[in-house]
């Protein structure tokens, strides 16, 4: 979104793998020792997706990340609250963080299998939502379709068959991947979409 917006910004990675977003520094940041944080040029701290994706299409002045019209902007926020809420917050957090969710190490097996099931459940939502379509919202680009390669990459990541299983979803990820920004970005990231190694 910041590359796309053509606003000047920075970035820092905090390692979760690490626990940085636990260190007094970054809670001082952000108290509630999660990613991602957008610290705004007035220096104001703003979390969570919704909030930040947000405040970075409105900032931007090159080009419109979120419709005008009510109704498509309704559908935009209501794909990033789903998204962050729904499949990165639940579903993720099962699969990838089951610590949180119930004490008993024991069960953990069991929370992270529930947690891939629900992963692949809203993948299938996804793949239909984006049948017939270029975009996720309407008939342009918005702050959703990067959002949206973002949980591609991570399918591709623990596993799931992505060009096989999601035709309507991979033809839209490649769509994303033609943008100059999303390009740069995944250079600047040293990233891959496509392999589980990445």
């Amino acid at each position: 979104m910041l590359e796309e917006s053509g606003l000047p910004y920075g970035t820092e990675l905090v390692s979760l793998a690490e626990g940085r977003q636990r260190t007094p520094e970054y809670l001082a940041i952000n108290p509630k020792g999660r990613v991602p944080v957008l610290v705004t040029e007035e220096g104001e701290t703003l979390t969570e997706v919704p909030a930040i994706t947000w405040y970075i299409a409105e900032s931007a002045t090159s080009i419109r990340l979120l419709p005008q019209n009510r109704l498509a902007a309704a559908r935009c926020f209501e794909w990033l609250n789903w998204l962050s809420g729904t499949l990165h917050t639940m579903a993720y957090g099962q699969f990838w963080r089951a610590q949180r969710f119930v004490a008993d190490e024991k069960l953990f097996p069991a929370v992270k299998e529930k947690g891939m099931q629900n992963v692949l459940e809203n993948y299938a939502y996804i793949e239909n939502r984006l049948a017939g379509r270029s975009w996720a919202v309407g008939q342009a680009y918005t702050a959703v379709d990067p959002y949206l390669l973002v949980f591609f990459r991570w399918g591709s990541r623990i596993g799931v068959d992505m060009r096989g299983g999601y035709p309507q979803w991979t033809a839209h990820a490649e769509r994303v991947l033609e943008r100059p920004a999303v390009q740069r970005v995944i250079q600047q990231e040293g990233i891959s979409i496509w392999d589980k190694a990445a």
